[in-house]
């Protein structure tokens, strides 16, 4: 009689870790279904909207991610502020679009590449930056800046 109960308990006890398990599953699954993938174009500087050029300047000197809004495009600009030296850029590798709680947020994988040590490179201050025309229609209620220094 001790053994049935113990088995059922045993069977109850699996039962409850199989139910736990699955709802962490289901838990994953729909955070993983908020993330979307925004797809993107690099705008070559000469044809930058006449919008973000002219607001450019204000934003050189700090090293951040920038949302824009012109003609019902949605652009992401990143810029790394003012450099000493020539051999300083930015590239946008990735942008997720993703819903924190209730916050739509987008986080924007920028790749950093400096100078190698020990590179000749003029010394005339440089303000890198790049900016991109996304697929987003509107913009999110927050942007999130993740750098990466590639070698």
């Amino acid at each position: 009689m001790e053994k049935l109960i113990t088995n059922k308990k045993n069977i109850s006890i699996g039962i409850l870790v199989l139910g736990v398990i699955f709802i962490i599953i289901i838990f994953l699954k729909f955070n993983a279904e908020k993330r979307i993938n925004v797809e993107f174009d690099t705008i070559n500087p000469e044809n930058l909207p006449n919008q973000i050029a002219s607001v450019l300047p204000n934003y050189r000197m700090k090293e951040k991610a920038i949302l824009a809004k012109v003609d019902d495009e949605v652009y992401v600009i990143v810029t790394r502020g003012e450099k000493a030296s020539v051999g300083y850029d930015v590239e946008i590798g990735q942008l997720i679009l993703n819903d924190e709680g209730g916050e739509i947020v987008l986080t924007v994988y920028a790749e950093y590449t400096d100078p190698k040590p020990g590179d000749v490179a003029a010394q005339i201050l440089t303000y890198p930056f790049t900016v991109v025309k996304t697929d987003m229609k509107e913009l999110p209620q927050k942007i999130v800046l993740e750098k990466e220094y590639k070698d």
